[in-house]
């Protein structure tokens, strides 16, 4: 299987780089490769590798500058899937695609399933429900991959701002009232990895299995207990902070005001990806410990480099 992966240098596309090693010729591609807002240099790559499969991990991230510069975002979240799964639909090839939490407005009580209607509240949901859309509409082969919360050893993410503002201040102030499960970039690109090899081997599988698929790691905290673990965790792991957790103190949302929307409930269902894949989604606190774990082992490295 030939395979092009764009975003390679993002936090799951840099996981997928391994993941996806186990399934077929990989042709990784970064910014400095293509600049998905670029359509003409978009389609000339995609037909010059001729893939059977294209895992989009790049997009538009920054939630808050996508409220003053919707264009570009568009751009990258809309307009470049679309163009990626016209291009898969004529090649009769998969497109994997990562998608939000965002698509939803985070008013309901419980998870959201798949079959809940979309209700985005920011420029950066709707661009990428509008992508999903795009995908659905092209008639291409594709998983559509929603997630939440995504933190990696590599590349800025909240788990690190909090560790490094815990090693400069005595006390942190952190939103209470947004919930949702933290998951690493390394459990995407693995569960990507492992939903693919079933479609590779099993027919019947691949059969039925285009669509939306919600995936992040089981249980859910909030944003304030999500920075205690951290830094509990950083603590016993020797990691010098000033902050404790009992100094984590909860605020609410309207206390930390910013340009775009955060949905209060970004808890997702992940029953049907379990369910269709055979997966088995590990709870959120193993993985931000075991972030915390290889920060800390960074951080002795460089230290022992330095002295």
């Amino acid at each position: 299987m030939k395979i092009l992966l764009l975003g390679k240098n993002g936090q799951v596309g840099w996981q997928l780089q391994r993941a996806l090693a186990l399934l077929g010729d990989v042709v990784a591609a970064g910014r400095e490769q293509v600049d998905l807002a670029q359509p003409d240099a978009l389609r000339a790559l995609v037909r010059a590798t001729a893939p059977d499969l294209v895992v989009n991990a790049a997009a538009y991230t920054a939630v808050d500058r996508a409220e003053s510069e919707p264009q570009r975002a568009m751009a990258v979240n809309i307009e470049a899937v679309d163009l990626l799964a016209q291009e898969m639909k004529r090649h009769n090839g998969w497109l994997v695609h990562y998608s939000t939490d965002y698509v939803f407005d985070g008013t309901q009580a419980a998870p959201y399933a798949e079959t809940d209607a979309p209700h985005p509240q920011s420029v950066y949901g709707r661009s990428k429900l509008a992508g999903e859309e795009a995908i659905r509409a092209s008639g291409c082969r594709h998983l559509i991959f929603r997630t939440s919360w995504v933190y990696s050893v590599r590349g800025g993410n909240f788990a690190k701002t909090m560790l490094r503002l815990a090693a400069e201040r005595n006390e942190l102030k952190v939103v209470s009232d947004q919930v949702g499960a933290p998951t690493g970039a390394d459990l995407i690109a693995d569960a990507t990895a492992l939903a693919l090899h079933r479609i590779a081997v099993d027919p019947e599988v691949a059969a039925r299995t285009c669509g939306v698929f919600h995936l992040a790691a089981s249980g859910s905290t909030s944003w304030h207990g999500y920075a205690q673990l951290l830094i509990q965790s950083a603590l016993g792991a020797g990691m010098p902070l000033r902050t404790t957790p009992d100094r984590v103190l909860p605020i609410p949302s309207a206390d930390y005001p910013a340009p775009a929307a955060r949905p209060a409930n970004s808890r997702l269902d992940t029953s049907r990806v379990c369910a269709t894949f055979g997966l088995t989604l590990p709870p959120w606190q193993a993985g931000v410990i075991r972030l915390v774990s290889e920060l800390a082992a960074q951080a002795q490295w460089k230290e022992t480099e330095t002295s």
